[in-house]
């Protein structure tokens, strides 16, 4: 069963995004998606979410 992890990054850089990727890639998660939060008087997003997932074995299995 997938477990998820959403990130929410409030400063939107090639920085951060690169981080967040081998900060939480380093912890097992692995990258699913990134969803961005756009403003209308500006062309660069004001906020990410980067979403991850890793197996969760069930708690009832052998």
């Amino acid at each position: 069963m997938p477990t998820y992890k959403v990130i929410e990054l409030g400063t939107v850089t090639e920085e951060a995004i690169e981080e967040t990727l081998n900060e939480w890639s380093a912890k097992g998660w692995r990258f699913d998606s990134m969803q961005f939060a756009m403003r209308e008087s500006s062309r660069r997003p004001s906020m990410a979410f980067v979403l991850f997932t890793r197996e969760q074995a069930e708690k009832n299995a052998p």
